[in-house]
């Protein structure tokens, strides 16, 4: 059905009897009315609509009620006519129960300072104002027309009110209770024209049983002490509807890591999963009891209530590291969700459409007689009023779309809270006995892993109990324990399935991955939540851990990475490098005095992009040479980000953008950057500010202690800093004046050397602009070709006699033949001609530069193409080995040919 589908003319009775006793009251009312629904109801000027009523002589209370009548009533009118659509509904009744908390706290505040003085903090001396938290529905802006509002009352401080002569003093607590009780009264009391809200408190710290007005103190104590997991549910839509800024603020910091963890949650899953159970229940003993209560929109299957659940899991499993996901209302979450892919956009939209419907007929059961209601209602003419204002022929009609939109809902539900852990295969004992000692035990996981054909059934077998006999895995707490059996138990056919379709893959050293990874997470229940929530997840660990060792270590050191495997995210390409500084940064000034966080952030955001590009990389989507460009582009992001988060915690930085640059060499400067290289850089500068030189030094230290110290979230990069001028006797940081100087007066050959591979990487462009210019020009200084060789040879030697080839494999980095070998032909090659050939001196990498010398005519042709194919069939092996975990090392047989064309350019070039 529409939105808002339109009722009948309005030259027909409303079929709403609550509006229809209404209007009956008083002859006056359909006018009024009229001129009232001519306006968006959440645009109403309720101060002015209330004292228009006060001034002709009611008391605030009564007002109150009047206007509550009279606004649903034009909301009735409007939504029925089709004018209002649910976002209309629903802010106007939000808009308006702030506006009753606020006026009748106001006055009531104001009656009770008069008897016994203004409430004073102890420790402050500051007035106390109570913070009247909104929860459920109005906290989260989507109030019904006929709902009542659950509220929290906390108060800042405890202390007195600063009585005056002839005033009672009282403590702030009873004060503010005196206080409570009396705006309770005030909104919910049956009075002449009825009441404002109904008022439930049943949420506050205790419950029932619990004061009515808690001090600030007294809520953080009880959230860290008993705070029950369905009551992180409720605080994700607490908000603030009285108070001052910062008390505000204060209870937002307690609440905060109570309801969002810093962890990808997955646990909740399950806790959910038993509270709708207990919900679920108890409507189904009511609808036993009581037949004619079927049909409940709010909390029978596939209901409200369900699509509540959906957006709040995911608000509560990532809110704590996306902000984004800490929105109140349950539409604008579910819309977070598509936008931020978790759930597919389509599946949302459903969603979306059927809340709509959902909350559309709720409001017309409730515009029946005001009662707050969400059955549909056993009398049968009572149901052909609600059809009729919900726009359909009939109550069949309306049935068949109910049941539509709930089955849709339903489903949904189901494939993101069904226990996933029904049908699995029951738990070997074997994995139970006493340890790797144990020989029936031991002999038992032999014959299984024998069949699953395992490589060595008994040492894998030994590995395995030698495990689960580990402390850490004993000392796990019992439902825990039994998940961990569940998800090893299910791994070991698994392993056998994954390693027959992965090459060279060993099932024993999967099998060890696998479980150093369990060891890892043992103690952290969240993990074995997603891989039980998640099964598909722990095929793909375990896929990824066959393919490589290296890869295995990384997830084993950062298991919030699982997260990247829950869906087809980590095969996205890599977002631009702008929008990536743009993220990054922003995630960053979220945390903005929180040095610890900041760094977490950017690890995290590190980490994350480097595994999917790993995942990438694992499924054969990218060269090696592709993956080098991302690897360096990632890090280039990485090193801006640093460099702006760094310089903001300087406290006598001198100007809000620093006029500072880095400069990359090596690998990065070269985008040849791997898994695990480190950074060369330099830091340069050019600001005539006299604090600028000891400004940037505090920076390009900071910005190597963010890069590589050990935080939760691991490390970024290390830094090498030895290319700068002087090496490790100068200065950290430079002037480019004095970098240009150093570079034509000072530098040594081998220094030229790595400028060929040396570009701007982040910071003010100006000053990378001026580092090219000094580039190019280093690089195109006329040389004579006897001394530059001897000083590329001395320099050769030095890095041979440094690692001398200690194995019977081929180094494929050092030995001769080797890639330092084709790295030092090229640095010749463009030291010696780029003064007649300025083309060399683009940072285009070794293998272009090699065809470029060789269209040329500086070296043979085909013998430069043959020394591009050895660079790029080296960096292969070289990277099949690391994504092993192994030195970079390879049989002489699977290089030799490509180690003889090197060796030749290399005596062609120096004899």
């Amino acid at each position: 059905m529409p939105s808002n589908s339109p009722c009948l003319p309005m030259s027909v009775p409303c079929p709403s009897r609550y509006v229809q006793r209404w209007l009956a009251a008083d002859p006056a009312r359909p006018a009024r009315l009229d001129a009232l629904a001519a306006t968006r109801a959440d645009e109403l000027d309720l101060p002015a609509l209330l004292a228009e009523l006060t001034g002709a002589g009611l008391p605030w209370p009564r007002a109150l009620r009047r206007l509550r009548n009279l606004l649903v009533c034009a909301i009735v009118r409007r939504d029925l006519d089709g004018q209002a659509d649910l976002a209309e509904v629903v802010a106007a009744m939000t808009r308006f129960a702030d506006f009753a908390v606020q006026t009748a706290y106001a006055a009531l505040y104001g009656e009770l300072a008069e008897l016994h003085g203004l409430p004073t903090g102890a420790e402050s001396g500051r007035r106390q104002d109570l913070l009247v938290l909104a929860m459920g529905k109005h906290g989260g802006g989507e109030l019904n027309v006929s709902s009542d509002i659950d509220l929290i009352f906390v108060y800042p401080e405890d202390g007195e009110t600063a009585a005056a002569p002839g005033q009672r003093a009282l403590s702030n607590h009873e004060f503010f209770i005196r206080l409570g009780k009396k705006l309770i009264a005030a909104l919910s009391e049956l009075a002449e024209d009825g009441f404002v809200f109904r008022v439930d408190m049943a949420l506050r710290p205790n419950g029932a049983s619990g004061p009515l007005a808690a001090s600030l103190a007294m809520v953080e104590e009880y959230l860290m002490v008993q705070g029950r997991e369905w009551e992180r549910y409720a605080w994700v839509k607490a908000r603030a509807v009285t108070g001052q800024a910062e008390d505000i603020a204060a209870l937002d910091a307690i609440v905060r890591p109570f309801v969002f963890r810093r962890y990808l949650d997955f646990g909740v899953i399950d806790a959910i999963r038993n509270m709708h159970a207990q919900i679920r229940a108890e409507v189904n003993r009511q609808e036993r009891l009581h037949p004619e209560r079927s049909n409940n929109v709010k909390l029978g299957r596939g209901g409200i209530r369900e699509i509540e659940f959906i957006a709040q899991v995911f608000q509560l499993i990532r809110g704590g590291r996306d902000a984004a996901l800490r929105e109140r209302s349950t539409r604008a979450t579910l819309r977070t969700v598509a936008d931020k892919q978790l759930m597919a956009p389509e599946t949302v939209a459903g969603l979306l459409d059927s809340y709509t419907f959902l909350r559309n007929v709720e409001h017309r059961l409730q515009y029946l007689d005001d009662a707050q209601t969400h059955t549909l209602p056993a009398n049968e003419d009572d149901r052909a009023l609600v059809a009729r204002m919900a726009g359909l022929p009939d109550p069949a009609s309306l049935l068949a779309e109910l049941d539509r939109h709930r089955r849709f809902v339903a489903e949904q539900f189901d494939a993101i809270f069904a226990d996933k852990t029904g049908g699995a295969e029951e738990v070997d004992p074997a994995l139970t006995g006493r340890g790797a000692d144990d020989e029936d035990s031991r002999a038992a996981l032999a014959a299984k892993l024998a069949g699953l054909g395992f490589e060595d059934p008994a040492a894998g077998a030994a590995r395995l109990l030698t495990s689960w006999q580990t402390p850490r895995l004993q000392a796990m707490p019992e439902a825990s324990r039994n998940k961990l059996m569940a998800l090893l138990n299910s791994a070991l056919p698994l392993i056998a399935r994954v390693t027959r379709d992965t090459p060279h893959a060993s099932r024993n050293a999967t099998l060890g991955r696998l479980l150093d990874f369990y060891e890892a997470i043992a103690r952290r229940s969240a993990y074995l939540s997603l891989l039980t929530e998640y099964p598909h997840t722990q095929e793909r660990v375990i896929r990824m851990m066959a393919a490589s060792g290296w890869a295995a270590t990384f997830l084993t050191q950062h298991p919030i990475l699982l997260d990247e495997l829950l869906d087809d995210r980590a095969r996205s390409p890599l977002p631009e490098p702008g929008e990536l500084l743009a993220d990054i940064g922003a995630r960053c000034a979220e945390a903005k005095g929180d040095t610890e966080r900041q760094m977490d952030i950017l690890r995290e955001f590190h980490h994350v992009h480097l595994f999917r590009l790993l995942a990438q990389d694992l499924a054969g989507d990218l060269t090696v040479e592709r993956l080098a460009d991302h690897l360096s582009q990632l890090a280039d992001v990485m090193v801006a980000a640093t460099i702006a988060a760094a310089w903001n915690t300087i406290a006598t930085r001198h100007r809000e953008v620093p006029r500072f640059a880095v400069i990359a060499y090596g690998k990065l400067g070269g985008k040849e950057l791997g898994y695990v290289s480190d950074l060369d850089v330099i830091f340069l500068f050019d600001d005539e500010d006299q604090d600028a030189p000891g400004n940037y030094a505090k920076l390009a230290q900071r910005f190597i202690t963010w890069m590589t110290c050990a935080t939760p979230a691991g490390t970024l990069f290390d830094i090498d800093t030895a290319l700068r001028p002087d090496g490790a006797s100068g200065m950290l940081v430079s002037s480019v004046t004095a970098f240009e100087r150093y570079q034509r007066q000072s530098a040594w050959v081998w220094e030229h050397q790595a400028l060929t591979r040396a570009r701007f990487c982040a910071g003010d462009e100006a000053i990378g602009a001026r580092f090219e210019a000094i580039r190019e020009e280093v690089l195109r200084l006329r040389r004579a070709a006897a001394p530059l060789q001897e000083e590329v040879l001395k320099m050769r030697r030095k890095m041979r006699d440094a690692h001398p080839s200690r194995s019977a494999l081929f180094d494929l980095k050092h030995d001769e033949g080797g890639m330092i070998d084709i790295e030092f032909i090229v640095q010749y090659l463009v030291l010696l001609h780029a003064a007649d050939h300025p083309q060399l001196t683009a940072n285009a990498g070794n293998i272009a530069l090699l065809r470029l010398a060789g269209d040329l005519g500086l070296i043979d042709p085909g013998l430069a193409q043959q020394v591009a194919d050895a660079y790029r069939a080296m960096r292969r092996l070289q990277h099949g080995a690391r994504l092993q975990g192994q030195e970079a090392r390879a049989l002489h047989e699977q290089v030799d040919p490509h180690a003889q064309a090197v060796r030749t350019l290399w005596h062609a070039i120096f004899g």
